[in-house]
């Protein structure tokens, strides 16, 4: 694959990918550790009685005090600064003031945080009161499909190996992947090329190289693949009203491996334990 001397590489649709150095990792660990830290703070809050827009309120607060911005508001028009998705809302759910947490929910949190106008933006599932076998069984298969994805975002591979085994995890335990949403490069720009499938084949797809940096974000679905649009314009739901749950990471790929921006620093980046 062609380097550019602007430290940049084409996708197949000929969008520059920008190649991130030393200094650019360092940024995106910080901006990825204000939005995990702010996932974390916000955990013992998801509690039943508890509105969506109370958790958005929480999130202004906490990204208010640690010197960052919320890039989802007003990005297009979204209203709020978080995306909130309980239960079959699969994606880009609006906090409300008329949506409570109920027990048994489970519900995908979203934040990207901007620190010094680098973007850190991460997603994760949160288990509200006891929650069914079914359920909890749908939030740790998509978290572990996100992390063996992230396992092939090392240089050499492509970003076809990455989908191949996130659909392959969902497709064994007869769960669909949603392919409306994909993951996107990232860094100074919210979303950027490439564009990150969860879904593929080995081998196809972009090569990857060190210093590239985007998200990977699977949206499993216990129904079908299908999705429908509420009339706000944003909050996407499964058709068929079956269960949805996401993760996301913002990753770079290194000279030998990949680093992860927005892990959790108290631990916290999946629910769900090992049974």
């Amino acid at each position: 694959m062609k380097t550019y001397p602007g430290n940049f590489v084409l996708d197949p649709l000929g969008r520059r990918v920008t190649l991130h150095g030393k200094s650019a990792f360092a940024a995106l660990h910080r901006a990825g550790a204000v939005a995990a830290a702010c996932l974390d703070h916000i955990t013992p809050h998801m509690q039943p009685g508890v509105t969506t827009a109370e958790i958005d309120d929480i999130v202004v607060a906490f990204l208010k005090a640690n010197g960052a911005l919320a890039a989802t508001l007003g990005y297009h028009g979204f209203p709020k600064s978080c995306c909130i998705s309980p239960n079959y809302v699969v994606n880009h759910g609006i906090p409300s003031d008329k949506v409570r947490l109920k027990a048994g929910d489970i519900v995908n949190v979203d934040v990207t945080a901007i620190v010094d106008g680098w973007y850190g933006d991460t997603s994760r599932m949160y288990l509200v009161g006891d929650v069914t076998q079914k359920a909890a069984h749908l939030v740790r298969t998509t978290y572990d499909a996100m992390m063996a994805g992230i396992g092939q975002a090392v240089p050499g591979k492509h970003l076809g190996d990455i989908g191949h085994v996130i659909e392959r995890a969902a497709k064994a335990v007869g769960y669909s992947t949603v392919r409306d949403y994909v993951g996107h490069g990232i860094g100074r720009v919210f979303h950027d090329a490439p564009d990150v499938m969860h879904f593929g084949k080995p081998g196809r797809g972009m090569k990857l190289v060190p210093g590239m940096v985007f998200t990977i974000e699977p949206m499993f679905n216990q129904g079908g693949a299908g999705l429908r649009t509420l009339p706000d314009g944003w909050t996407n739901i499964t058709r068929d009203l079956s269960l949805s749950a996401q993760f996301e990471h913002t990753v770079g790929v290194t000279e030998d491996g990949v680093e992860i921006f927005t892990r959790s620093p108290a631990g916290l980046d999946c629910p769900v334990g090992v049974d």
